[in-house]
């Protein structure tokens, strides 16, 4: 008896212990993943190409260099534009770890709009980095 009354005590706590890893709202901000998000959304809000291309995965980084070229913009221009681009009020609302990829859900406002998002995330040397993001108004 005292033995079962011992593992459900243990099976509480645990699940106690686990449950804001696996919450919405503010917990998902705690995550490794959400703070890799939220240094992105800092970097465009504050106009930061190098923090930006450095928030994101290797491979993306380049490709933000060709694009901004490409485009005939400076890395301020680029910036500006992201940041036009970005929704605000962006609050995570899921997360889904699976090794070294993760993707976090979101919702945000586009022209008082609801948008939905999908953030996908992979583990780089040690640090969990940005790959795509992709919105839609269409849940």
């Amino acid at each position: 008896m005292r033995t079962a009354s011992r593992s459900i005590l243990a099976s509480l706590v645990l699940a106690l212990v686990c449950a804001p890893a696996f919450a919405g709202g503010k917990d998902l901000e705690a995550t490794p993943q959400g703070k890799a998000y939220r240094t992105l959304l800092k970097t465009v809000e504050t106009g930061d190409y190098e923090g930006y291309k450095k928030a994101m995965v290797a491979e993306a980084g380049k490709m933000i260099d060709e694009q901004t070229k490409e485009m005939g913009m400076t890395p301020q221009k680029a910036m500006e534009f992201l940041k036009a681009m970005a929704p605000s009020d962006i609050k995570l609302t899921d997360l889904k770890v699976e090794g070294k990829k993760a993707t976090l859900s979101a919702t945000g406002k586009s022209d008082g709009e609801t948008n939905w998002g999908t953030v996908e995330l992979h583990e780089e040397n040690g640090a969990w980095k940005v790959g795509k993001q992709s919105w839609t108004n269409k849940k």
